[in-house]
């Protein structure tokens, strides 16, 4: 490896640091709204974001001009929607009465701000499907959450 290979390797390694320091909360927290895992214990959501974030350092050196947080939350969402059956059990995170679809849509739409028009070309769906999906999943999480199972009353002896 040459010297100038090298430097240009550690500007790289550098540039995605200080990238990944001012992205990676937000980016995990995302992730942690579609697995719809408690925040503190999120290990699917730490996988998917560091899936994605390797994917975007493999790609670094030809973003660019692209924003590399633009390019991070669409393959967050990508793997998200090729994997998402395995987010479908209730694991208590804010989201989890929202099925996985909804759970994309609404992060997208509303945490990450991303238009319809985005949002359905990045999921592959009609943008009036999408603005039903998301009006379905806010009125969802302005119902009252359902009411746990009561344990039997016991006899008093």
């Amino acid at each position: 490896m040459s010297e100038r290979q090298t430097v240009r390797g550690r500007r790289r390694a550098r540039e995605f640091d200080a990238f990944v320091a001012g992205a990676a909360g937000r980016l995990l927290h995302a992730a942690t709204l579609l697995t719809a895992e408690p925040p503190n214990a999120n290990p699917h959501a730490q996988q998917l974001l560091t899936a994605a974030l390797a994917h975007t350092y493999a790609e670094w050196d030809r973003l660019r001009g692209e924003d590399p947080y633009d390019r991070t939350r669409q393959e967050l969402a990508a793997r998200f929607a090729r994997s998402a059956w395995r987010y479908h059990r209730v694991r208590g995170g804010v989201l989890e009465r929202l099925t996985p679809q909804e759970r994309l849509i609404l992060v997208l739409r509303l945490y990450e701000g991303v238009a319809e028009e985005q949002t359905a070309a990045l999921i592959g769906l009609p943008v009036e499907r999408v603005r039903a999906i998301c009006a379905r999943a806010i009125a969802s999480m302005r119902s009252a959450p359902p009411t746990p199972p009561r344990a039997p009353a016991q006899a008093v002896t």
